[in-house]
């Protein structure tokens, strides 16, 4: 579809986190306009508790560099500052997250022995999967857990937005074990805190790995109608 043209209904059912991406540039003001229709996402107060880091090129580039040698080398040290799953997964939960996996793995031809290959898929998250574009969202450390749900709202806003450009995302909850080395290369303050980063540029649709389609429950596992 042509930018600019989609319906709300059709940028949410085919916005998909998109693993593969063509190097094809994207224009500053492309950004810039999709960060702006973004920015009018709902806050408690209208207190807009969101920052981006916008990184391409050359600093792009470094991040990815710094980041995957640290991965690869399995060094310590990296741990996110705030928890994003429950230290136990039950179901249906750990169900999905585990169907989405091996879905994935599936398509790529990865079994459940193939650790290396399995390593090397997730290190693909660093180098944004190709994309030209890497963002990352920090939120102030005192922010409390209002602002928190603020800040999902306009990430969300953000890949919306993006496919009314034509453009593919990928929000990538990888990148906060590593806000050390992002914070250094991109010189955000340390009262800021790395909530999570995203791929976006071209979708690739001849990759493999973009034909995954993730499943949805139905309404009925978790919707409760009162009144009608």
């Amino acid at each position: 579809m042509k930018p600019s043209t989609m319906s709300v209904d059709e940028a949410i059912l085919s916005r998909r986190s998109v693993r593969a991406f063509k190097p094809t540039p994207v224009p500053r003001a492309t950004i810039e306009h999709v960060l702006e229709v973004a920015s009018r996402a709902p806050s408690g107060t209208n207190m807009q508790p969101w920052r981006v880091h916008v990184a391409t090129g050359a600093v792009k580039e470094q991040i990815t560099r710094e980041v995957l040698a640290a991965f690869d080398a399995q060094e310590a040290g990296h741990e996110r500052e705030y928890k994003y799953y429950p230290d136990q997964l039950r179901s249906p939960y750990v169900d999905r997250r585990r169907k989405v996996g091996w879905d994935m793995y599936g398509l790529l031809g990865i079994g459940k022995a193939d650790r290396d290959k399995m390593h090397a898929q997730h290190g693909r998250n660093y180098a944004f999967f190709g994309a030209p574009v890497g963002l990352f969202f920090t939120i102030d450390r005192d922010m409390e857990i209002g602002s928190w749900l603020d800040h999902g709202m306009f990430l969300e806003n953000v890949m919306l937005a993006a496919r009314g450009q034509g453009l593919a995302t990928c929000p990538q909850a990888a990148w906060p074990p590593y806000h050390k080395i992002v914070r250094r290369i991109l010189d955000f303050a340390p009262e800021e805190v790395l909530v999570s980063g995203m791929s976006m540029g071209y979708e690739d649709e001849t990759a493999v790995v973009n034909q995954l389609r993730t499943e949805r429950a139905p309404l009925k596992d978790f919707v409760r109608f009162a009144g009608f």
